[in-house]
């Protein structure tokens, strides 16, 4: 049976085989203990029962109240062994709860556009795609930068579903607020 749990530090250590994904992005060791002090309620591990990482989930809660309060997945990742069994969206599921009881409007997060897979999970998770965002991943060969979905889904706070409506669909990242 999965584990689900706070992140802890020690976990740094054994989350390795979940970051060597291409398409997982991969942080400095200070990045990932800035978002374990302010925010660790959002960061979670799915584990399992032999105490392997099987796949995590980091964000936050930013913006300015009320309607641009949000919750933000910063990243989320579940190693290939153990994808199609719901990991990802028990996740998602759980910082969404987080958010909630933060009075989020929203949920968001910024997808490759050529990561299909993952656009079509967020989509059944019930996210839309609120504006492309250009250029916004740096490419690791050195080809040319690759665009990002901006994703959304509302809570029950946004009762209007005023957050999944953009003044613009496309956009560059200095216009990212």
């Amino acid at each position: 049976m999965t584990l689900y749990r706070p992140f802890k530090c020690e976990d740094l250590l054994k989350f390795n085989r979940v970051n060597l994904d291409p398409l997982t992005e991969t942080y400095a060791v200070g990045f990932y203990l800035q978002y374990l002090a302010k925010w660790p309620e959002y960061f979670m591990v799915a584990e399992s029962p032999s105490g392997d990482t099987m796949g995590y989930i980091m964000g936050k809660v930013e913006g300015r109240a009320p309607d641009d309060w949000h919750g933000h997945v910063t990243a989320l990742s579940v190693s290939s062994e153990f994808r199609r069994m719901r990991l990802a969206a028990e996740l998602m599921r759980r910082l969404e709860e987080v958010s909630e009881k933060k009075k989020a409007m929203f949920v968001d997060l910024f997808v490759r556009k050529s990561n299909q897979v993952a656009v079509k999970m967020y989509e059944k998770l019930g996210y839309v795609v609120y504006r492309t965002v250009l250029d916004y991943y740096s490419s690791p060969t050195g080809e040319s930068d690759e665009d990002a979905y901006d994703m959304r889904k509302p809570t029950s706070w946004d009762v209007h579903r005023k957050s999944i409506v953009a003044d613009k669909k496309i956009v560059s990242p200095d216009e990212l607020h």
